[in-house]
Order: structure tokens, then sequence, then C-alpha cells
């Protein structure tokens, strides 16, 4: 079984930057991929970031290409979500994911991360 926990969220000024950060632990952790979702109040889950795991190769909704980094430390089984010139409408919570083919849907969920952008 694979556990996924979040860290890093909090409140920030518009214009500003956080870093969040998903630990994997489990018997044998070797996904294929982890990504980034956000859900903001009143809205759907949306994609923010992936990044395959064994490569490195990463992939960004539109909204976020430019401003989010993603990246991951093997080592540790960590996945980072770099956020950079934050606006208030990135205000979600933030979810980290795995999955462990890329013909499966994503079946590892954290708990997620608030984030919130003041203006």
């Amino acid at each position: 079984q694979v556990q996924l926990v979040e860290s890093g969220g909090g409140l920030v000024q518009a214009g500003g930057s956080l870093r969040i950060s998903c630990a994997a632990s489990g018997r044998t952790f070797a996904p294929y991929a982890m990504g980034w979702f956000r859900q903001a109040p009143g809205k759907e889950r949306e994609f923010v970031a992936r990044i395959r795991w064994s490569t490195g190769t990463t992939y960004y909704a539109e909204s976020t290409k430019g401003r989010f980094t993603v990246s991951r430390d093997n080592a540790k089984n960590t996945v980072y979500l770099q956020l950079d010139n934050l606006k208030p409408e990135d205000t979600a919570i933030y979810y980290c994911a795995a999955k462990s083919s890329s013909l499966l849907d994503w079946h590892y969920w954290g708990q997620g991360t608030q984030v919130t952008v003041s203006s």
C-alpha cells in the first residue's frame, strides 16, 4: 500500500512563492508518474502538473505553465511543486497523486494541503 503525504501549504500574498511537497511511503514505491491536482471551493478538481518518475519528464496545465515547476527526488520518494508568481485564483487544496502505469488512472491520493493566495 502506498501512502502520500503533502506538506508546505500556507498563506501567501499575490506574486509570492511557495513550495509544497509530497512524500510517498510504501513497501515498494516505483510509480510510473506522480502528479499534482487542485480543487478550489465550488469547483471541480483540476490537473496541475505531472512528472514521470523514471525520466523526470514533466507536463503542465496551460494555466500553470511558466509559473509552477514540478520536480522529484527519487532517493527521498518525494515530489515537489514550486509555485511562483501566485495569483488569488491559485487558491485551492493541492493534492498529489501517483499511478503505477500509463494505462491506469491516478489511484493513490494524498490528503491535500491548502494554499491560499491573498490579493
